[in-house]
């Protein structure tokens, strides 16, 4: 969704205007907090300082240094964010949680899709609601694991201002909630890390024995295999690799927690998934909710996985899907643990990216978090059980691993020239698509020479901070934090506008460097052709038009790669594009389906430019206008259609307007 300060709290406004059964939220404006970002005058610690911070808290507690590293690493990837509290209210390289953080979090939300520009199912048959009221918990009502920080004040006698500022403190206080972890399992404070295995389940704050024991198994993973990185304040910490290390995984059957339903859900076995339904239920009048009963992959394939943040606290999440009257999502994943709830089959079709074509075809997942709140930051853990998850669902539909087919909302298409400037832009471009592709086993790196017609955008996420702004109030810079995307301009310069995109402002203005606007930007793993290189700079085929990004050989921003490109058949000046794959008119000939337009948009596939090639595929639409399913039908034509790789979003173009060639 649109995620700035200003969007979300109009979004609530209009929601309660919009119906008296709307999201409720308080507005406080407590953003400055949650973007907070490092301050200009303080003093950057001395290089290897946190490596001893580490050593020192671990001795002091009797906690294996290892095993504070791994937990650390965990939660943080041991940055300490300057004191910004993440989507969950934690603070610092051990994410401790304050309570009256993640209230003022939730306080704030405004669930993400409650913007009545967008419509989530993206099918003009039928109309969406999109309801539901949220009553705010008290503090003393939120679960421990948000109430970490108030534990270790007391443990460490440390402030609640310092345990959140000082990562010193933070990783002491830390180290304290793992020694008292093990004691209160009766254990020993052990030099052993293979000894605590209970206790770092324990830290993890998961409420069920399966999340507790996939959160030990990913600390336990980090510490066999070790890490080494720079952190956000430029600290380089290491943890040497224990290979041989093998735990004492009982233990977690002593921590007493209880054991999630997994019902219907469809996961793999490394990660902990709980099934928690979203209800499809009828109203009346023809109206239901919340998603759409399918027979896939039977019925039609599952090309796509869509990449979410939920603009909402997980408790928020949970209930709005829940809510007949809302939208729903295959799965959510929490920020704090990793853990993952289903609410929709995967055979089934649920309402979340905006797009019926791709909704038909794809798996949606909502990550715990907000777009516009950089340091409000994901947890390793999620991107880790996030990645497993990906990849399981990759194998069992055959969907590549590339990112033509693993999409951010913001990557994906309006329908209709009239809906585009409703598409959301989340996960936004504070998403590491770089290290979720390494997770995946899927990374970025360079497969031609220097003068290839392809690059895959890649700039290095920590080091590479473009200036964004309304993160906080429109027009204001947001807190400099790594982005995966680059910037584009008219021409080879920095001073240069940027790119238009004359879909999301028809009156031909430029693009901005709001944190919502994708017009002028490629993010992470993106494919595009080159259409010229000049020194430092590179321009691509982008919209329509040249568009020029900053790739220095001493810091790119992208590879060079190989792929196949598309450009207009001999003889057309250009070529329309699409932002969904319909049959032709033909095709439903003898069936009762409405005939569904096959509507270009503003764009235009210019002679001479190249774009990079994902899926070719049948037209096809799934019709699905009632609640009861005997009607349902999946309408398949003989036009075929390529994706391809033609602004930020991706586009369609029909095979019969273009040909193919090698880059």
């Amino acid at each position: 969704m649109q995620g700035s300060v200003t969007s979300r709290s109009t979004s609530v406004a209009r929601g309660r205007a919009w119906q008296a059964g709307g999201f409720v939220a308080s507005v406080a404006l407590v953003l400055p907090l949650l973007s907070a970002g490092p301050s200009a005058t303080a003093e950057p610690p001395a290089s290897g300082a946190l490596q001893r911070d580490f050593a020192a808290a671990a001795a002091q507690y009797g906690v294996p240094q290892s095993v504070l590293l791994g937990v650390s690493y965990l939660q943080s990837r041991w940055d300490s964010h300057a004191g910004a509290p993440s989507v969950t209210g934690g603070y610092g390289p051990m994410h401790l949680t304050d309570a009256e953080a993640a209230l003022q979090v939730a306080r704030e939300e405004a669930p993400h899709h409650t913007d009545l520009d967008e419509d989530p199912r993206g099918d003009d048959a039928r109309a969406v609601r999109r309801g539901g009221e949220v009553e705010l918990p008290k503090a003393s009502e939120l679960p421990t694991r948000l109430k970490t920080l108030e534990r270790a004040a007391t443990l460490t006698g440390l402030p609640d201002a310092e345990l959140r500022q000082s990562p010193a403190a933070n990783i002491r206080g830390g180290a304290a909630l793992l020694a008292a972890a093990q004691k209160q399992l009766g254990r020993p404070l052990s030099a052993d890390p293979a000894d605590w295995y209970g206790a770092v389940a324990r830290f993890s704050g998961a409420d069920d024995t399966a999340t507790a024991t996939t959160y030990a198994n990913d600390v336990y993973d980090v510490i066999g295999a070790g890490e080494r990185r720079t952190t956000d304040s430029g600290q380089q910490v290491a943890l040497v690799g224990d290979p041989g290390l093998v735990p004492d995984r009982t233990q977690v059957a002593d921590l007493g927690l209880r054991t999630a339903d997994t019902g219907l859900s469809e996961c793999p076995k490394t990660v902990a998934c709980e099934w928690i339904p979203a209800p499809y239920e009828e109203f009346g009048d023809g109206d239901y909710g919340n998603h759409d009963k399918g027979d896939r992959p039977r019925s039609q394939g599952v090309d796509y996985i869509i990449v979410h943040d939920t603009e909402a606290t997980w408790d928020t999440t949970l209930k709005l899907v829940q809510n007949p009257e809302y939208v729903s999502w295959q799965y959510s994943l929490r920020s704090s643990d990793g853990h993952i709830a289903q609410h929709v089959p995967l055979k089934d079709v649920a309402w979340h990216a905006g797009n019926w074509y791709i909704n038909s075809k794809s798996v949606g997942l909502e990550h715990e978090g907000f777009l516009t709140s950089p340091d409000a930051w994901y947890t390793e853990a999620m991107y880790r059980t996030s990645a497993r998850l990906v990849k399981y669902l990759a194998k069992r539909y055959d969907i590549p691993l590339d990112r033509q087919h693993i999409l951010g909302h913001d990557n994906v298409p309006g329908t209709t020239t009239a809906n585009i400037r409703g598409m959301h832009t989340d996960p936004g471009p504070y998403w590491d698509w770089a290290h979720y592709f390494k997770l995946l086993g899927r990374p970025f790196t360079p497969s031609a020479g220097p003068n290839s017609g392809v690059v895959t955008i890649r700039p290095e996420y920590a080091r590479h901070q473009p200036l964004y702004t309304g993160c906080v109030k429109a027009g204001q810079p947001c807190a400099p934090h790594g982005s995966g995307a680059v910037r584009l301009h008219t021409a080879p310069a920095a001073d240069a506008p940027l790119v238009k995109d004359i879909g999301l402002r028809p009156g031909g203005q430029d693009s901005t460097t709001g944190v919502n606007d994708t017009g002028a930007r490629a993010s992470t793993g993106q494919q595009y052709a080159v259409a010229e290189r000049r020194g430092d700079w590179t321009a691509i085929w982008y919209l329509g038009q040249q568009a020029w990004f900053h790739n220095p050989g001493t810091q790119p921003t992208a590879v060079n790669s190989r792929g196949l490109l598309l450009t207009p058949k001999d003889g057309a000046a250009d070529v329309p594009v699409y932002g969904r794959a319909y049959p032709e008119g033909a095709a439903y000939a003898g069936t009762s389906v409405p005939v569904q337009a096959v509507s270009p948009l503003p764009y235009k596939l210019l002679a001479g430019q190249r774009y990079v090639v994902g899926d070719r595929a049948p037209g096809e639409y799934f019709f699905a206008p009632t609640f009861e399913t005997a009607g349902h039908r999946v309408i398949r034509g003989k036009e075929a259609y390529y994706e391809i790789q033609f602004g930020h979003r991706v586009a369609y173009v029909k095979a019969s307007d273009v040909r193919v060639l090698a880059s």
